[in-house]
């Protein structure tokens, strides 16, 4: 049993044959790549966006056009864009990400300070007429 050998061809005939399951073969991987990569692509979307940030800064962006969201960490600009038009089927013009320091928080009852988890949030700007509806 050899670990690197080479195969030996026997017949010609089988050759062809052997070449037409090797296309179908990748003709099926080729969809079945497609269909895993819009699928992992859909996955990467439905993990960015975490929630609307709904305080009274936010309500009067989103009277302007601007809509706040918090986001995952790892999260940029075109993932944020791409995640508002499969979400909302809105096209942003433009965003802007801020990340949220950890701030320090202390406990009176033990007397420790502990922080806040931080984070990040986008502003999604939308043309005129476009609206999200936040529920």
């Amino acid at each position: 049993m050899a670990l690197f050998g080479t195969k030996k061809k026997t017949d010609a005939k089988a050759d062809d044959s052997t070449a037409a399951v090797k296309t179908e073969k990748a003709k099926e991987t080729k969809t079945t790549k497609e269909a895993t990569t819009t699928s992992a692509v859909n996955a990467n979307i439905a993990g960015v966006l975490r929630n609307p940030r709904i305080t009274e800064k936010s309500a009067y962006a989103a009277e302007s056009n601007v809509y706040v969201f918090n986001i995952a960490v790892r999260a940029t600009k075109e993932d944020v864009k791409n995640a508002i038009i499969a979400a909302y089927k809105v096209t942003p013009i433009k965003v802007n990400i801020v990340t949220i320091k950890r701030k320090p928080v202390k406990s009176r009852k033990i007397r420790k300070t502990h922080y806040t988890s931080g984070g990040k949030k986008a502003y999604v700007f939308l043309k005129k007429g476009q609206t999200i509806q936040i529920v």
